[in-house]
């Protein structure tokens, strides 16, 4: 059952359906849009940061344990992130775009939902967990065919834990890594796989940035959902929309880099404030 918004949160939702309300709205989404989902986010009351480092792009190139590390933890965590379903606030958002009033969606998360969720075209800021591309010869290939090597090469690894990050790699235990046996790339044969996602450290394709920039020249107005903007890579493009006084709605639990630059600032649920605003303006 879809809680009711409070009061105040309905204030917050009629000033976000006011600045949305002219339509050509992008939207740029972080983990905090999936955490009703099962998937846990960074920064959050309970995010992953505060408990454990995350893979960098150095570690995974440079050091061969860090990388069975990954995949070994990876074939675990991949169980949930595959699992997981789109929530109220993903299906709001589609709703939105089905209306005509969102025009773009961006986002900083590596799992899917927002496309699950009935969005289309949007564009995965730091890439999928649903392919791997080969360090060796760039080969792109689906995960699920990765997943099917996997099972079959580790017949009895199966660890359980409830331990899984938003990049999609579970907490085990040192002791039980050597057990595990990972696979090579299918097209060259010999090069080691990464998921297609970008790491911590690693920098995002240039042309992406590009076009992510030029969606938000060109919006309405933008809307920020699920994010602390902590990191420059989605902060970016708040910046870049004041600068060219663009409108800014945010709404997060808990506070923003972007906040002293938002237009209307609602700290809230994504869960109740997504489908109350998309009923109002898509209804």
């Amino acid at each position: 059952m879809t809680a009711v918004p409070t009061a105040r949160q309905d204030a917050g939702i009629d000033a976000l359906a006011e600045l949305l309300a002219d339509g050509d709205v992008v939207v740029l989404s972080g983990a905090g849009l999936s955490t009703d989902s099962g998937i846990p986010d960074y920064r959050g009351a309970t995010g992953s940061l505060r408990r454990h480092t995350p893979m960098t792009y150095q570690t995974f190139t440079r050091d061969p344990r860090g990388r069975h590390r990954y995949w070994a933890r990876s074939f675990v965590g991949w169980r949930q992130i595959r699992g997981a379903r789109p929530n109220d606030g993903h299906r709001a958002v589609g709703e939105l775009q089905s209306a005509g009033l969102v025009g773009g969606v961006i986002t900083q998360n590596v799992d899917g939902l927002h496309q699950a969720g009935g969005a289309t075209g949007v564009v995965e800021l730091h890439g999928g967990l649903d392919r791997t591309v080969c360090l060796n010869c760039g080969d792109v290939a689906g995960r699920a065919e990765l997943d099917e090597r996997l099972q079959a090469a580790n017949p009895h690894f199966g660890p359980r834990t409830d331990e899984i990050n938003p990049d999609g790699d579970a907490e085990l235990p040192d002791e039980v890594l050597d057990g595990f046996v990972m696979v090579g790339c299918l097209a060259c044969g010999e090069g080691p796989l990464k998921p297609d996602v970008v790491f911590f450290g690693e920098t995002v394709p240039r042309d992406r940035v590009e076009h992510c920039f030029g969606l938000v020249e060109k919006a309405g107005s933008l809307l920020v959902l699920g994010s602390s903007l902590t990191v420059m890579s989605g902060y970016r493009f708040v910046l870049r929309a004041a600068k060219l006084g663009i409108p800014v709605g945010i709404v997060n639990v808990g506070p923003t880099r972007g906040d002293a630059k938002a237009d209307v600032r609602v700290d809230a649920p994504l869960g109740e404030v997504l489908p109350a605003l998309a009923a109002r303006l898509a209804g």
